[in-house]
C-alpha cells in the first residue's frame, strides 16, 4: 500500500448510484465541513468541520472501480474546496484509471476559486481536474425544483476546463 492509499478524506456520506448529482449514474461523495451556512441547505448535517467519518482514498477508488455503470464521480458537501488536496489526489487517480468525469458542487463562485487558486496550490490543482463545476451558494429565494443539477437560479453549471482555458465562465448545457 502506498501513501496515496492511506490518505484520508473526512466525509458525511456516499451515494454510490446517484442520478440527481450530475449527468448519468454517479458515485457521489459528500464531504464534511462547509463555511457557507446557506439557509435551508439540503445537507445541513455536512456543515460541521468536526471529524465525522474518515475514509481512505484507496477505499473510495476501489468502490468507484467496482461499478462499471458509472458515468462520473461527484464531489458535494459540505464544501469540497475545503478539502482540496485529498480530493485532487482522488480525482487525479480517477482520471488516470477510468473514463469517468469529475463534477463538483461549491458554494464559492468560479471567480472566487480562481482568485483563491492564485495563492492556494491545492485549490488550483482541484480546479484543474474538475470537468463540471456547479458554483454559488444556495439561495432559498431563488430555489426552483425545475432546475437540473442545481438548487437555485443563481447557481451556474460551468465547463471548468474551458473556463480555465479562456479565463471566462463557459456555461455547460446538461
Amino acid at each position: 500500500m502506498d501513501n496515496w492509499e492511506a490518505e484520508t478524506l473526512n466525509i458525511s456520506g456516499i451515494v454510490d448510484d446517484s442520478i440527481v448529482d450530475g449527468p448519468g449514474l454517479r458515485y457521489t461523495i459528500f464531504v464534511q465541513g462547509c463555511p457557507h451556512g446557506c439557509p435551508e441547505c439540503h445537507n445541513p448535517q455536512t456543515h460541521s468541520f468536526e471529524e465525522n467519518k474518515r475514509v481512505t482514498l484507496g477505499q473510495l477508488m476501489s468502490e468507484i472501480k467496482e461499478n462499471p455503470l458509472l458515468y462520473g464521480v461527484t464531489f458535494s458537501g459540505g464544501e469540497p474546496f475545503c478539502q482540496p488536496a485529498p480530493l485532487y489526489d482522488l480525482a487525479k487517480r480517477i482520471k488516470e484509471n477510468t473514463k469517468l468525469d469529475i463534477m463538483a458542487y461549491t458554494g464559492f463562485t468560479f471567480e472566487q476559486l480562481v482568485e483563491k487558486s492564485k495563492t492556494d496550490e491545492d485549490v488550483k490543482n482541484l480546479l484543474s481536474v474538475v470537468d463540471i463545476l456547479v458554483d454559488g451558494k444556495f439561495i432559498l429565494a431563488q430555489r426552483s425544483l425545475e432546475l437540473h443539477f442545481k438548487g437555485s437560479r443563481n447557481q451556474r453549471i460551468i465547463d471548468c476546463k474551458k473556463s480555465l482555458e479562456t479565463g471566462n465562465v463557459v456555461i455547460k448545457e446538461l
